[in-house]
């Protein structure tokens, strides 16, 4: 059954039908999930539709199941290639290089792949190329598309043409959020009671690829291109009990516009840590257009409050209050005694003439004190 399935599918591939190529890889997927070819070829329908994060995943998926492929290695950088991975692209370039010595299709793509990290550090001054990476491969090891018969001809095919469309991404399964520090993204995914085993996390140079796959559901993917560069070596995640927590390290101290890459977002902003000697105050993002200066509101609060005009009780408790403020610990002492004590009718600082006694209450002139009963 999932033979006819990958059959049916190479064939729709080779008409252009990426969208059913897709969907029918996917069919003998689920029939057969360890099969690294299925992955490796789901991969470039993914790439076909410019969903670049999918295809990602799914030749990560082929090479775990099978390191020894180099296609899979391939269609992992030609991916990465197009997010603009160029390091992550390197890697899995030199590693296929290394499997097919004799595909010219690796050196040509690790050569552009260095020029765009050149470009990328500043060591090449020179104007970004208007296009996209392509993939570079020889005329003499293709054959046109009527004559294919074989599998490893409609691979060669897979790989050269260069036309996609894009395909509507799926609904999410589970919910995520994000919030982030001046060193690090901290990404949850809310995926209540599943087991660490079934949890894969890879991390890449700008990418974060979340796969969650427990028997008899549907598999959850989430595969964002990240807003800023990280380093994937201290990436790292956890499996909690409700959640999946994902910890992404920045490669620089600034303020992510949002998790996932726009081409029409704004240009991210540094942010300036505090150094080891001085302790400055923390800042908090806020979505007011101007910043408050939290210290001076403060003074002039207080400001106003010390200048504030009161009148009957309220300026005799301000007046007690500044007292007792002002006091030392021996005056407090005996304003709390004697005030206590007394019912509230009177106030001593003298601890001397009310520490050695009960402070009887003076009601005012005219008025008498009563007991309370319960």
């Amino acid at each position: 059954m999932a033979t006819d399935l990958e059959k049916k599918a190479k064939e729709a591939f080779i008409d252009d039908y990426f969208e059913l190529a897709y969907d029918l890889y996917s069919q003998a997927i689920e029939i057969s999930p360890n099969s690294a070819e299925l992955f490796a070829d789901r991969a470039q329908a993914s790439i076909k539709l410019q969903n670049f994060t999918e295809a990602v995943a799914d030749a990560n998926r082929a090479i775990e199941l099978e390191p020894s492929m180099s296609k899979a290695y391939w269609r992992k950088a030609t991916a990465c290639m197009k997010l603009e991975e160029y390091e992550t692209a390197k890697v899995a370039l030199e590693k296929g290089a290394s499997l097919a010595p004799g595909d010219s299709r690796f050196t040509n793509l690790i050569k552009e792949c260095e020029e765009r990290i050149a470009e990328e550090t500043g060591e090449l001054q020179k104007q970004p190329l208007e296009t996209g990476p392509t993939n570079v491969v020889s005329t003499n090891n293709v054959q046109p598309a009527m004559n294919v018969s074989s599998t490893k001809d409609v691979e060669t095919v897979m790989d050269v043409s260069n036309e996609a469309e894009m395909a509507a991404p799926a609904r999410p399964k589970y919910r995520h959020e994000f919030y982030q520090k001046p060193e690090e993204v901290v990404v949850t995914v809310f995926a209540k009671g599943i087991p660490a085993k079934n949890v894969t996390v890879d991390f890449g140079e700008q990418i974060l690829s979340v796969s969650i796959d427990v028997p008899g559901e549907e598999a959850y993917h989430f595969q964002p291109r990240l807003s800023g560069k990280i380093i994937p070596a201290k990436c790292r995640y956890e499996v909690l009990s409700t959640k999946v927590e994902i910890r992404l390290a920045k490669a620089e101290p600034i303020q992510w516009s949002s998790l996932e890459f726009s081409k029409g977002a704004v240009v991210p902003q540094r942010v300036n840590t505090p150094s080891v000697s001085g302790s400055p105050r923390p800042t908090y993002p806020s979505s007011k257009p101007t910043r408050v200066d939290w210290d001076k509101l403060e003074a002039q609060v207080k400001k106003e409050e010390k200048e504030e005009k009161l009148d009957g009780d309220a300026a005799l408790n301000k007046f007690f209050q500044e007292i007792y403020a002002d006091a030392d610990e021996d005056t407090r002492r005996a304003m709390k005694k004697s005030f206590v004590e007394s019912n509230g009718t009177v106030l001593s600082t003298n601890w001397k003439e009310v520490g050695s006694k009960k402070v009887e209450g003076s009601p005012p002139d005219g008025m008498e004190m009563k007991k309370w009963e319960y």
